[in-house]
């Protein structure tokens, strides 16, 4: 009946719901017609004469259809339904599929032409499997069927989900499961599953039947709408799966096989023992209320080492980033009273936003555009200087400077004494400079290359620093960000601007742990930067990139020759599951056929220079 689907099972039962166009039932008809069946024996309830009137005779001339009615669906499980054809399966050998199910094409040839005549598909289990589990053996002999309430989390790397595609010999069925399936059925009733009839098999002789895995062949059961959007995802066209993914911004933990070097993190932290103290307070951090802003900034003034007035804490930077720039005019204070002269210049009042394009869009993206004044480097790798900004500027009228410093997705740095000479330069033209620091931590001397200090900020109260802790740190799941500054009036705007819970406990928690590991981030910045030097190696080998110098976790690279830079991102998804970025609708890159990827750790970073170099 499909309840979860919602408006999609009204008047519908489950396998007429259309995937990228394409009702599952049409698919896997159309995938059965490919073998040599005798026979498609469907077994119909809810809303059954639809399914019957939509096939009609349209697989006449491929497909002999007979017909099978549950009236009872809404008092029984599948086991009945099963019932209702046991005789059919005593006839002839069987494949048995659930109308749920979108599978690759492969799949059913790979049961089919396997020589074992009993065999249930399975899949090694990810964490969006639901239903039944079973534990095999090396020779993939079925160890045991894990019913739900026997399922431990903590066991799940020995699982393996069955994909609900069976194949029975007429043997097996007429002898063994047909006699138990009643068997099963006259003790327990019409509301259980036929699973539970190969549990029992199992128990008693696991040689009948055998699992087969189907390693990487996609495929995905569909129960609720969130299933149906990630079935559409993974089963598009090719032409339109690239822009499927890259509209859902993250939340590609839900596509196990996916290579993602496209999101932007560092691999080497957190350490795992800082995990486990994460995981070991994990259901106290659940179940109770995070602190409020005083708390909250207190902790990431210790997390920097900066005072608690002069930094916020965000929901990730993203949250802080919309706030400032949509933050109207405000007389630079410190300490609730207006900064005296010298300091007092009318600090982002007035003009546009100055920035470089290509750039972070988050930023632009808050403004309106006749408020932009737009810098773009001429030269091949976007490259420029604090010297460029201010000669660029020296005569726009702009009331805020933002830098991006390294550049995203340039990678371009600017060396701190030369952020420095800028920001006194702001300084004196009442210019308030945008600092966005998110990924100054990779770069070369890193550990001086910061501008959150408590001095540097206290002489410049035009200057605001932002830093992603998602990027640097690895924690993009916790969404935090700060934005520091000594202007305290703009730091207490956004205090109140930002919700008063806005970020969670768990994010609460790990800036409070955080400076015991802090020699391991240490270790992971520099494990990183070699990571990085050796990564941009073996990419300098591929011969149609051009990759451009980057102090970032990310590499911007020319794709020459033989691909454009679509036609590149397309390919590795296709062929490989490697997601990288297309930089050709980023302002300022269109048409320079430029692709951003980041740096992962090595095993990845090698499996993309292979993909690279078979390309």
């Amino acid at each position: 009946m499909g309840r979860r689907l919602g408006e999609y099972t009204k008047d519908n039962t489950k396998c007429m719901l259309p995937v990228n166009g394409v009702r599952l039932i049409d698919r896997m008809l159309s995938q059965l017609s490919r073998l040599n069946l005798d026979r498609v024996i469907i077994v119909v309830g809810y809303k059954g004469q639809n399914v019957i009137d939509h096939v009609g005779d349209r697989y006449k001339d491929v497909l002999n259809i007979e017909w099978a009615n549950n009236p009872i669906y809404d008092k029984t499980n599948n086991i009945y339904s099963l019932s209702l054809v046991k005789d059919k399966m005593a006839e002839d050998d069987t494949l048995l599929l659930e109308s749920d199910l979108i599978v690759d094409d492969r799949m059913l040839d790979l049961i089919v032409n396997d020589p074992f005549p009993n065999l249930a598909l399975v899949a090694k289990y990810e964490t969006w499997m639901d239903g039944t589990m079973m534990c095999i053996d090396q020779d993939c002999r079925i160890v045991n069927f894990v019913p739900k309430d026997a399922f431990r989390y903590e066991d799940t790397k020995h699982y393996y989900k069955t994909v609900n595609i069976y194949k029975f010999s007429k043997d097996f069925s007429a002898n063994s499961y047909v006699p138990f399936l009643d068997a099963y059925v006259k003790a327990l009733g019409n509301n259980e599953y036929y699973e539970q009839v190969l549990r029992v098999i199992t128990l008693i002789n696991n040689s009948e039947l055998r699992a087969k895995p189907v390693g990487d062949l996609p495929w995905y059961e569909i129960d609720d709408v969130q299933d149906k959007d990630i079935a559409e995802t993974i089963f598009a066209d090719n032409s339109e799966k690239l822009g499927k993914y890259m509209k859902r911004y993250g939340g590609y933990w839900r596509f196990e096989h996916l290579l993602d070097f496209c999101y932007l993190v560092n691999p080497y932290f957190p350490p795992q023992k800082m995990r486990d103290e994460m995981q070991a307070n994990f259901d106290r951090l659940l179940t109770e209320y995070p602190s409020g802003m005083f708390v909250n900034s207190l902790l990431a003034g210790k997390y920097f080492n900066i005072k608690q007035d002069y930094v916020v804490v965000g929901n990730g930077a993203a949250e802080l980033i919309k706030s400032l720039m949509q933050t109207p005019s405000i007389s630079p204070t410190r300490g609730g009273q207006n900064l005296p002269d010298g300091n007092s210049s009318p600090v982002g009042r007035s003009g546009g936003v100055g920035l470089s394009y290509p750039t972070f869009e988050e930023y632009p993206h808050r403004k309106k555009a006749e408020d932009i004044v737009a810098f773009m480097p001429e030269n091949a790798d976007c490259s420029y200087t604090a010297d460029d900004l201010m000669a660029f500027f020296a005569d726009k009228n702009i009331g805020e400077l933002l830098l991006i410093n390294p550049d995203n997705p340039s990678g371009n740095f600017i060396p701190v004494s030369d952020v420095l000479r800028l920001a006194a330069w702001c300084r004196e033209r009442g210019i308030r400079l945008i600092l966005d620091e998110s990924f100054v931590d990779f770069t070369e001397g890193w550990r001086d290359n910061s501008l959150l200090h408590n001095d540097i900020l206290a002489a410049n109260p035009n200057l605001v620093v932002v830093k992603s802790i998602s990027k640097s740190y690895g924690v993009p799941g916790l969404r935090l960000g700060i934005l520091a500054s000594s202007d305290e009036s703009l730091i207490n705007y956004i205090k109140k601007d930002v919700a008063i819970w806005n970020i969670n406990s768990f994010g609460e928690f790990y800036m409070q742990i955080f400076n015991k590991y802090e020699k391991d981030y240490h270790r992971a910045c520099d494990k990183f930067i070699a990571e990085r030097n050796r990564f941009v190696s073996e990419l300098q080998k591929i011969d149609f990139l051009r990759v451009i110098p980057s102090q970032a976790n990310f590499l911007m690279c020319e794709v020459k020759d033989k691909y454009t830079s679509h036609e590149l991102t397309e390919r590795l998804l296709q062929q490989f599951n490697i997601l990288v970025k297309d930089c050709d609708t980023k302002t300022g890159l269109k048409g320079k056929n430029m692709i951003r990827i980041a740096v992962r750790d090595s095993k990845d970073n090698d499996a993309l220079v292979a993909a690279l170099k078979i390309l």
